[in-house]
C-alpha cells in the first residue's frame, strides 16, 4: 500500500517524517520529492483556454459608467450634444480604469508576490502495510498535510 501526501516545505513535514519513523515506518519506505517553483512569470492576459480569475476591465467598466453619466450631463450644455460627450467620457473612463488595473497588477501585486516568497511544496510517498494505513494517514493529517491519497 502507498500513501501520497502533499506538504508545504516547512517544519511540519520534518515532524511528520520523524513521527512516522518513531512509529515504526522504515526510512527506506518514506520518499520525499520537492516540487520546483514556477520560473516564468504569469501571463497578464488570459488566453481562450486558460484564465487566472483576474479581470482587467472591472475597474474600467465602473469608471466608464460613472464618466458616461457625467459626460452626458455636461453634454447638454456642450456643442456636440449629450450622446457624443457621454460616449467620449465613457471611453475615457474605461481607458483610465484599465490603466489603473494594469498598474496595480504589474507594480503592487508583483511586489507582493515577490515579498511573500511562496515556498515549494513537497510530495511525500510512504510505503506501508495495509493495517498501518489509518495510523499513517492520521499522522499526516495531524502534521498539516495539504492532501492525502491512498493507493492499494
Amino acid at each position: 500500500m502507498q500513501l501520497y501526501s502533499i506538504f508545504d516545505n516547512d517544519i511540519f513535514l520534518e515532524m511528520a517524517i520523524s513521527t512516522l519513523e518513531k512509529r515504526g515506518i522504515k526510512r527506506e519506505s518514506i520518499y520525499a520529492v520537492p516540487l520546483d517553483n514556477r520560473v516564468e512569470a504569469r501571463r497578464l492576459f488570459d488566453s481562450l483556454d486558460t484564465s487566472d480569475g483576474t479581470s482587467l476591465i472591472d475597474i474600467g467598466t465602473a469608471l466608464a459608467t460613472a464618466f458616461a453619466v457625467v459626460g452626458t450631463s455636461i453634454g447638454f450644455k456642450m456643442a456636440w450634444g449629450p450622446i457624443v460627450w457621454g460616449l467620449l467620457f465613457a471611453f475615457l473612463g474605461f481607458i483610465i480604469g484599465v490603466v489603473i488595473r494594469l498598474f496595480t497588477e504589474n507594480v503592487f501585486k508583483k511586489r507582493k508576490r515577490m515579498l511573500k516568497g511562496k515556498h515549494p511544496e513537497v510530495i511525500l510517498i510512504i510505503d506501508c502495510k495495509e493495517e498501518w494505513m489509518e495510523l499513517v494517514e492520521k499522522i499526516l493529517w495531524e502534521h498539516l498535510a495539504l492532501g492525502v491519497a491512498k493507493v492499494k
